[in-house]
């Protein structure tokens, strides 16, 4: 399941142009990140969801990556600034979210800009280990 939410307002979000490194702390995993690489159709193109899912990284997304839920909760860890700014949907969906913090954000909506790397933890109670159907 992918695709957009139509009830919700487009965040403005600045594409990367260069390679950048996402690395998912509490996995030990460092991804390199290819800006042009095809999108996987989930999330926002470009977003931390769509690039870890296409790298291998599983995060939980119940709603299919359209803003519709906050199973996709991380934290970012380092580079906060250079990821595109939460919308009022996204943070009504994070409001939902346990253990909010301030560097937490919905990896379906947060898009980095490539600007720097980033740091990202993937919270213990959302990484699905066993799903039916796998």
């Amino acid at each position: 399941m992918g695709g957009t939410n139509p009830y919700i307002e487009k965040p403005k979000v600045e594409k990367a142009t260069r390679r950048f490194k996402i690395t998912f702390v509490n996995l030990n995993k460092t991804i390199e990140v290819d800006p042009d690489a095809p999108s996987c159709g989930t999330g926002i193109p470009g977003s931390v969801l769509d690039i870890a899912l296409r790298s291998g990284v599983d995060i939980d997304h119940a709603c299919g990556g359209v803003c519709a839920c906050s199973t996709c909760h991380v934290w970012i860890k380092k580079g906060l600034k250079s990821c595109s700014d939460p919308t009022d949907a996204e943070n009504d969906m994070l409001d939902l979210a346990p253990d909010l913090k301030s560097s937490s954000r919905l990896s379906c909506q947060c898009v980095p800009n490539g600007a720097e790397d980033l740091e990202v933890e993937i919270p213990s109670w959302n990484r699905n280990l066993v799903r039916e159907g796998h």
